[in-house]
């Protein structure tokens, strides 16, 4: 599904000010580029970017309306204010809807795990794969069913690859999920001793600064 978003031509500039009063009227600064498309600065609404995004998704296709001309695109990049949680700036590539993208994709884990029954715990090392598809098909999420996942085992690419429709370019081995064995009581015991000791407070001075003392005394 695509959805539709608008845009404004700006002048190219990097002053700070320039970029700041834009911000501060609840624009985002960005470009565009890509398939046909000279590289043009545009801004954005903020609120209208994130309710796209909430739309569309971090991979979705978004058909961008500048001076009356929409151009497909995805949303490549982008950076963001750490104190205010805003954007600061995005990049928009446009594209060729026939041809295939490589785009990162979140892994979503489903189902409980056998694992998780006999009480041990799961990890998720990687919680992204790499594929290539096509814009129309670039899915949501790739879902794991971590289900029939028992202690000691893993489930890495290899296993989903011939699962799903579309080209996933990391490694075989590339490990999503692992179920991995509840703690023992000695592990336990052993982990509370280190903490015992590492709380245990520095001493100050020696029986050799006590006895000096005593006979400065």
């Amino acid at each position: 599904m695509t959805v539709k978003m608008t845009a404004q031509k700006r002048e190219s500039s990097n002053k700070n000010s320039a970029l700041t009063e834009l911000r501060s009227k609840g624009n985002v600064p960005g470009v565009v580029y890509g398939f046909k498309t000279e590289t043009t600065p545009v801004t954005v609404s903020e609120i209208e970017l994130i309710k796209t995004l909430r739309e569309s998704g971090r991979n979705g296709v978004i058909s961008l309306e500048i001076d009356g001309k929409s151009t497909n695109v995805v949303l490549s990049d982008y950076q963001m204010d750490a104190l205010k949680g805003s954007f600061k700036h995005v990049d928009f590539l446009a594209i060729n809807m026939s041809d295939e993208l490589e785009v990162a994709v979140t892994v979503h884990l489903t189902g409980e795990s056998a694992g998780e029954k006999e009480g041990g715990f799961i990890t998720q090392p990687n919680r992204e794969v790499n594929v290539r598809v096509k814009p129309s098909d670039i899915p949501d999420a790739l879902e794991v069913d971590t289900t029939e996942l028992a202690i000691g085992e893993t489930i890495t690419v290899g296993d989903i690859r011939g699962t799903v429709s579309y080209e996933i370019l990391d490694e075989d081995d590339f490990i999503l999920v692992s179920a991995t064995a509840p703690r023992t009581q000695e592990e336990l015991d052993e982990l509370e001793t280190v903490s015992e000791e590492d709380a245990e407070p520095e001493v100050v001075g020696s029986e050799d600064s006590e006895e000096e003392d005593k006979k400065e005394a």
